[in-house]
């Protein structure tokens, strides 16, 4: 199968993390325009007493971060080991589109069984991916 056809699911995750960073951009600078907050606010990063509109995108953007880099190493482990198999592009889109899920839900209502279920379907799905892939790069051995 093509390599490509795995690594398209993989940048889509990485262009979607970038829009995150930018959507967290925009909100700070606007609220600083506004007055609404202080470049000082910012020095931890995360401080308390920051309107929800600040936090949330900062959150998510660290998601974006953590566990995504089990999907971006599962993959690239899948594409050098000639891992590649249907499944395994459908796991990797599904993965990516559960994330873009629960990063839209993170960012606007913030319903948090809402974005548990995505979150916890995501992980069932990279974990999935991890075995199939598993099962190719050792299942001749």
């Amino acid at each position: 199968m093509d390599r490509t056809a795995l690594l398209a699911p993989v940048f889509a995750l990485a262009a979607w993390t970038g829009a995150i960073l930018l959507l967290l951009a925009f909100r700070r600078v606007r609220a600083g325009l506004q007055r609404r907050v202080r470049v000082r606010d910012f020095r931890l990063g995360e401080a308390p007493g920051l309107p929800d509109e600040l936090l949330l995108p900062n959150r998510n953007y660290m998601n974006l971060l953590e566990l995504p880099l089990l999907f971006y190493v599962v993959c690239l482990l899948a594409c050098t080991m000639g891992a590649i198999t249907p499944l395994a592009v459908a796991l990797a889109w599904t993965y990516t589109g559960l994330r873009v899920v629960h990063s839209l839900i993170h960012v606007t209502y913030n319903r948090v069984m809402h974005r548990f279920a995505a979150f916890a379907l995501s992980n069932g799905v990279l974990a999935t991916l991890w075995v199939v892939v598993g099962q190719q790069v050792f299942g001749g051995r």
